[in-house]
C-alpha cells in the first residue's frame, strides 16, 4: 500500500477530523488541511505538492469552482488530480467540474457508515493509481 499525501481543502472543521479519523484508519497517509481555497494556494506554493486533493465546492473567500480554474490554469499544477466531494448533487455543479478538469466528483454521504466507505474505496483508488511525483 502507497503511502499518500493528500491536501484537503474543505471549511468545515468537522468535515475535516471526519476524513482524517476515516483516512488515519485505512493507512498512514499523510493529511495537510486547508480551511479555504486561498490557504490552499498557500499550501501549494511552498512546492511540497500532494498526490491528489480532495475539495469542497462551497467555501468562503474562493469557492471549488474558483480554486479547480485556478489549479488548472498553471502549467505546474495542472496535472494534480483533483476530487470534489460536496454535498451538492446539482448537475450543473458536478458538469461544471469535471468540464474543467476534475478527476472525480463525490456526494457526501448523510450517514458515517457510507462515508466511511465512500472514503475508503477513494483511498483504496488512489493508492493503486500511478500518480506523477515531482
Amino acid at each position: 500500500m502507497r503511502k499518500l499525501k493528500i491536501l484537503l481543502i474543505e471549511d468545515d472543521e468537522i468535515e475535516r477530523m471526519k476524513f482524517v479519523r476515516v483516512s488515519s484508519k485505512t493507512g498512514n497517509h499523510t493529511i495537510v488541511e486547508a480551511n479555504n481555497g486561498e490557504k490552499a494556494i498557500e499550501i501549494l506554493e511552498q512546492k511540497d505538492l500532494p498526490d491528489f486533493i480532495v475539495l469542497d465546492l462551497n467555501m468562503p473567500k474562493m469557492n471549488g469552482v474558483e480554486f479547480l480554474k485556478m489549479l488548472k490554469s498553471k502549467e505546474a499544477l495542472k496535472f494534480i488530480p483533483i476530487v470534489v466531494m460536496s454535498t451538492s448533487n446539482n448537475y450543473n455543479d458536478i458538469k461544471k467540474c469535471y468540464e474543467i478538469g476534475a478527476s472525480g466528483y463525490m456526494i457526501k454521504p448523510l450517514h458515517y457508515k457510507d462515508y466511511k466507505e465512500k472514503i475508503n474505496s477513494l483511498l483504496a483508488y488512489w493508492e493503486n493509481n500511478e500518480l506523477i511525483t515531482v
